[in-house]
């Protein structure tokens, strides 16, 4: 079933079908599976992209309000936006009955037009103008959250969202972010 998945939100990914068809189409996949799944796959699959906690230790310690805004799973954002950090997660939920997954997704999915509502929230929430967020994505999904940002960064991201953001970072960990801030590698805050 990995395949199909991975062949699933590839496409999506890319932008060559869409998202929230996907997702569904993922999900559905997993029905009747033990929802112990997620937490083996906390354990063994997830990683941490190098650079995160300096990332959000530097951006937090000057002020800054951080969202991770994912088309993923609250099962995985969660614990990835504990780990580093984040005040705030938005990601969809996979529904749980009886210990299984039901092959469904909680409404409504978290997609392109959610992130950007995201963005827009937390900018009156904080009296910020959206040309003073930073945003960060990798999938079709995220060009318009990209675009609407102040700065929008395709970040190791997909062809076609690299062709639509205005910056684009395809080396290096997540402390590039800091440098196209304006950083100094002597002002990130250690960890």
């Amino acid at each position: 079933m990995g395949d199909q998945i991975k062949d699933i939100t590839a496409r999506a990914m890319k932008g060559e079908i869409d998202f929230e068809g996907a997702l569904k189409e993922r999900v559905g996949l997993l029905k009747g599976m033990d929802e112990f799944i997620i937490a083996k796959v906390l354990l063994e699959r997830i990683t941490l992209m190098d650079g995160g906690l300096t990332l959000l230790a530097t951006m937090k310690a000057n002020g800054a309000y951080t969202a991770l805004v994912s088309g993923g799973f609250t099962a995985f954002t969660s614990h990835v936006a504990r780990a580093l950090g984040f005040d705030e997660n938005r990601a969809n939920t996979l529904l749980v009955a009886n210990g299984k997954l039901t092959g469904e997704v909680a409404l409504p999915i978290l997609g392109k037009d959610a992130k950007v509502e995201s963005l827009q929230r937390i900018c009156s929430a904080h009296g910020l103008s959206s040309t003073e967020v930073l945003a960060v994505g990798d999938g079709a999904n995220d060009i318009p959250m990209l675009q609407a940002a102040g700065m929008g960064v395709a970040l190791h991201a997909k062809p076609k969202v690299q062709e639509q953001a205005r910056h684009v970072i395809n080396h290096g960990d997540l402390t590039a972010l800091l440098y196209l801030q304006g950083y100094m590698k002597s002002e990130f805050v250690a960890v």
